[in-house]
């Protein structure tokens, strides 16, 4: 009689479940795609462009008093068809509306600040910012609900629509030629006092 082997099997650590490789390569693009959006440099923050120069060009000096200062330039935005929304002897605020596009309305809205100089009552700085919004219009278009009694209820939407505008962008306008065309107009308007003195 044969003596019956016995095979003894080494017991062995059971092994990982295998990956694919197309698991194992979106793993590698879900890291790396992460890595990329937590390691994206910003742009530098808006605040440190505002090196607050002493040749800033939101202000001109004019060579009257404040309250003649902010007149000429209460007049200088009606002439330009601005709607006069605060009017004080030594500042100005007012609005113009556009449509540059059917569907995009843009605002400005101007402020004007006029401060006499230290001992100078006829000398005076005219400091001005104009901001620019940008609305677009959102269409909420209105519906009925009709019951039918095959089917049971209708949504049928009407022709009126409770349209809105949506701001979407507001911004100071940048110095430069813009407030260079309005300090002129200013002085234009100041000419004619400064004849008459």
């Amino acid at each position: 009689m044969r003596p019956s082997l016995r095979l003894q099997h080494s017991q062995r650590p059971p092994r990982p479940p295998r990956r694919s490789a197309c698991g194992l390569l979106l793993a590698a693009l879900l890291a790396g795609g992460l890595a990329a959006c937590g390691g994206a440099a910003r742009g530098p923050s808006v605040y440190q462009s505002e090196d607050f120069a002493a040749d800033e060009t939101f202000s001109r000096l004019f060579d009257a008093s404040a309250e003649a200062t902010c007149e000429a330039a209460r007049r200088a935005l009606l002439s330009q068809g601005y709607l006069l929304t605060a009017v004080k002897p030594d500042a100005v605020s007012a609005s113009k509306h556009f449509q540059p596009e059917g569907e995009v309305h843009v605002q400005i809205v101007f402020n004007v600040v006029c401060t006499s100089e230290p001992g100078q009552d006829r000398l005076a700085t005219a400091y001005v910012s104009a901001i620019e919004d940008r609305y677009t219009l959102k269409k909420n278009p209105n519906s009925a609900s009709v019951g039918v009694a095959a089917i049971g209820s209708l949504s049928i939407p009407l022709g009126s629509n409770e349209d809105s505008l949506v701001k979407v962008a507001s911004e100071t306008i940048p110095a430069g030629p813009f407030y260079d065309r309005f300090f002129a107009l200013i002085q234009r308007n100041l000419a004619p006092q400064a004849g008459g003195r």
